[in-house]
């Protein structure tokens, strides 16, 4: 699995106020949209394309285009909505599916509540997006359930990411012999006794949206 933290000043400083807990949700919104579109600039730099040759108005000129079948985002609800525009800002041709999962509070361990992505996605390129990547086991869910359906290539991209996280992603693909990369704006220290990112920035669902 390849980690990618993206280190760019305007990454820095979109995230530093997307921690400040006096941040209201409206600006959480918009400041995470534009963040995912600078860490997708990072992400999609594999995505395939094939060769095209366009007429240009002086003379024919060599170039590429995204190949078929077109990447597939893939929120992971409720949280992940709120980078998918950003997303799909930088890939308008990717198409879209729907994962609903939950963390069991208890238990620590991802649920699913919810699907809504083709039964078959052989040779697909995937983007899971979801804010944070904590103890590592709905993103790993996630991933395995692509998997499952016949995706060859999984991108995560993540606001913030955890050591714990990591390692247990590590762990649960390190013989899966497909390409898993993680893009995220941060990494950092530690998760606390209650599976948050510590410093984190919160609760990123309800931050984005409310308590609900």
């Amino acid at each position: 699995m390849e980690t990618l933290v993206v280190d760019h000043p305007l990454v820095a400083h979109k995230l530093t106020t997307l921690r400040d807990v006096r941040t209201d949700s409206p600006t959480f919104r918009r400041l995470a949209d534009e963040l995912v579109t600078l860490l997708a600039y990072e992400a999609t730099r594999d995505v395939r394309v094939t060769d095209v040759t366009v007429q240009t108005p002086v003379a024919p000129a060599d170039g590429v285009r995204l190949a078929k079948p077109y990447p597939l985002v893939v929120p992971i609800l409720r949280a992940g909505l709120g980078m998918l525009d950003g997303m799909t800002r930088l890939l308008p041709t990717a198409e879209v599916g729907f994962l609903g999962m939950i963390r069991n509070e208890s238990t620590l361990q991802a649920e699913t509540y919810a699907t809504r992505l083709p039964d078959d996605l052989s040779g697909r390129q995937c983007y899971v997006v979801d804010p944070m990547l904590a103890t590592g086991g709905t993103l790993a869910a996630a991933i395995q359930f692509l998997f499952d359906r016949g995706a060859v290539d999984v991108t995560a991209l993540c606001l913030l990411a955890a050591p714990e996280g990591l390692a247990y992603m590590d762990k649960v693909f390190a013989n899966s012999g497909k390409p898993i990369r993680v893009v995220t704006a941060a990494l950092d220290e530690r998760l606390n006794e209650h599976g948050y990112i510590v410093p984190g920035l919160g609760d990123a669902g309800d931050r984005l949206y409310g308590v609900v």
